[in-house]
C-alpha cells in the first residue's frame, strides 16, 4: 500500500544488554483522520460500521413524521432513523498507520456541524446513491471549496448502479483527478479499498503530483 509505505520511519535502535544486539522498540500507528459524508440515506453510517474495528459511535434519532415529510424517504424506505451529529469509527490499515473516521450528517439542516467534524481531516470518502446524485452536491462543493482531498465512492444498491461510474463523473463534474469508485457500504473489505483510494489521492496532491 503505496500511502501505508510512504509512512513508515524507522524505529530508534533499543540495545538488548543481554543479548548485546540492538532491539526495536516499535511505534504507534500513525494517526490520521477521514470523513465519510454525502447526502441523506446514502450509506455513511452503513460503511464506517461495516469497516470499524471498534464498535462505532453513532449519533442516530427516529425518523418521526415530521422529518420524513422533511429528508426524503422514498428510495429508502426502511431507513428508521437518521444521523443527527456524527459518526466515528476506527481501522487500523497496517502497524503504521490507523484511521480515525468520522461521518457527518446528511441534511442540510445539520450543516452547521461540518466544519467541528472536518477540521484536520486529511482527506473525504463523498458517498453517492446514483439513483439520487442531487443530494451529493452540498458534500463535492463543501470538499472543492475547503480544498480537502476527496474520492466519489458510488454505494450499488442492491449490487446494482442506476448510472456508470463514467456517467456519474460527468454529472458531478468533479476534476479529472478526482477518484470515482463504485463500492459497496455494507461491505467492510469494499469500504477499506476505497478508503485507501482516498489516502493515496491525498498523498499525490500533497506531493503536487
Amino acid at each position: 500500500m503505496a500511502f501505508a509505505q510512504s509512512t513508515r520511519q524507522a524505529a530508534p535502535a533499543v540495545v538488548d544488554r543481554a543479548a548485546g544486539e540492538p532491539a526495536t522498540t516499535p511505534r504507534p500507528p500513525q494517526p490520521v483522520k477521514m470523513v465519510v459524508s454525502g447526502g441523506f440515506g446514502v450509506g455513511k453510517t452503513t460503511a464506517i460500521a461495516a469497516v470499524s474495528e471498534i464498535e462505532p459511535l453513532t449519533t442516530e434519532a427516529a425518523i418521526t413524521e415530521v422529518a420524513a415529510g422533511i429528508d426524503d424517504v422514498s428510495m429508502t424506505p426502511r431507513k428508521t432513523t437518521t444521523t443527527v451529529a456524527m459518526d466515528f469509527g476506527c481501522l487500523t490499515l497496517d502497524p503504521t498507520l490507523k484511521l480515525y473516521i468520522f461521518g457527518t450528517p446528511g441534511q442540510d439542516r445539520f450543516g452547521f456541524m461540518w466544519k467541528d467534524v472536518t477540521a484536520g481531516a486529511l482527506g473525504a470518502l463523498v458517498v453517492v446513491d446514483s439513483r439520487r446524485l442531487d443530494d451529493c452536491f452540498p458534500a463535492v462543493d463543501y470538499f472543492e471549496r475547503d480544498g480537502t482531498p476527496f474520492a466519489i465512492a458510488v454505494n450499488a444498491f442492491d449490487g446494482v448502479l442506476s448510472h456508470s461510474l463514467p456517467a456519474v463523473r460527468s454529472a458531478l463534474d468533479v476534476a479529472p483527478e478526482v477518484p470515482v469508485v463504485a463500492f459497496d457500504a455494507r461491505s467492510g473489505d469494499s469500504v477499506r479499498e476505497s478508503l485507501i483510494v482516498v489516502l493515496e489521492h491525498a498523498l499525490t496532491r500533497a506531493r503536487g503530483f
